[in-house]
């Protein structure tokens, strides 16, 4: 098959393409590059207006005069390059706001891309209109609707999330449905919320290039490594907040035990190098399931705080823990830890068998397959 894959999250379509690749496919692989993460792509887009003096200047004019220069920008970008967009057996979407532009422009570009393509498919792996309208509808739902319904987060820093309850997303998202052959979830955050759709297709597991990760965490022998990397970006939606905290009670009590690793916002390929000491990762507290620096991680053989809910367990089959279920709660993270510094041979025998987890169950060569079984 002949494949564009479009946008990129946390290094999915990359796994992907190299497992599609290495299934015979030839695959091309175009957007943003997921922000400072900036992996690779075969066609870059940039946002540009985005910053500084030249946002401001965007924001005045469009509030005098309606007219998005971010959006005109980018889709002066794809049609430059529109017959890259053009040819193929089968083009996946990372999200129905794959290219970041206002209704108007987003529109423009999906109609080449349908126009010119035999089959799209859209993957819910993040913030879109099925997603964000269930989590409100349902507050009780772990997700980052929480913390912002709790009042931690301001609504101008919700903004990615909030957009998709506007009406020109709504609007955004209805083109996008009626046109689409299908919509994939990459797990249980997302597969809920779309149980329901005649357009779904079903959950198809995040592909991990396990060649890329080989498991390398050392027995907890000495001091115990404990890593959390913070995105200033979702501070309070991954629930950072309780972490950082737990880990403050933590090392009261378990300094001369304990090693803790903190970093900030770094790109993808310094990301992975600073936790590769680490036993366990410190990811995220507002999911049911796992993300993908959770299931990087995992395949190392990290024990992770992330998603693993009641409804992971069950639909995997586990009666054994392959992860940490982590919860916005500081003395329940606390808990955990502490059972882990406190029983290191748990730490070796959960980072096992979340390494195998893994490779049963997210080997990108075997997801690659799923998706062009689905695509087909």
């Amino acid at each position: 098959m002949n494949i564009l894959l479009i946008g990129e999250y946390s290094r999915l379509h990359n796994s992907l393409k190299e497992g599609l690749m290495q299934n015979g496919h030839r695959v091309q692989l175009a957007g943003f590059g997921d922000g400072f993460k900036d992996y690779p792509m075969d066609l870059k887009f940039e946002k540009k207006w985005d910053r500084g003096f030249l946002k401001k200047v965007k924001v005045l004019i469009h509030k005098i005069t309606g007219f998005d220069m971010s959006s005109y920008l980018i889709y002066r970008h794809f049609y430059k390059n529109r017959t890259f967009f053009s040819g193929y057996d089968a083009v996946q979407l990372i999200n129905e706001n794959s290219f970041y532009c206002g209704y108007h422009y987003e529109r423009k570009i999906l109609e080449h891309i349908f126009r010119n393509n035999k089959k799209v498919f859209l993957l819910s792996c993040g913030a879109d209109y099925a997603n964000v309208t269930y989590c409100f509808k349902n507050p009780g739902f772990k997700s980052v609707v929480q913390p912002y319904l709790a009042g931690k987060i301001k609504k101008k820093d919700f903004q990615p999330v909030l957009k998709f309850r506007e009406e020109e997303y709504q609007k955004l998202h209805e083109y996008v449905y009626d046109n689409i052959s299908g919509v994939i979830a990459s797990d249980l955050d997302y597969h809920v919320p779309l149980e329901a759709n005649p357009k779904y297709l079903g959950i198809i597991p995040n592909p991990v290039n396990l060649e890329k990760l080989k498991q390398n965490t050392e027995n907890p022998r000495g001091k115990i490594v404990i890593f959390l990397g913070i995105n200033h970006q979702n501070y309070f939606q991954k629930g950072i907040d309780f972490f950082e905290k737990a880990l403050v009670e933590i090392e009261k009590k378990y300094h001369d035990r304990i090693e803790i690793i903190v970093t900030r916002s770094l790109p993808y390929k310094d990301y992975i190098t600073a936790y590769h000491r680490a036993h366990i990762i410190l990811d995220q507290a507002y999911s049911m399931d796992q993300g993908y620096n959770a299931l990087e991680a995992m395949a190392k053989g990290k024990v992770v705080f992330t998603g693993a809910e009641k409804i992971f367990e069950t639909f995997y089959n586990l009666t054994e823990k392959v992860a940490i279920n982590a919860l916005p709660d500081t003395d329940y993270i606390v808990s955990q830890l502490a059972f882990l510094i406190e029983n290191p041979d748990e730490i070796k025998a959960i980072g096992k068998r979340a390494s195998a987890f893994i490779k049963a169950n997210h080997d990108h060569i075997d997801i690659a397959n799923q998706y062009a079984r689905a695509w087909q």
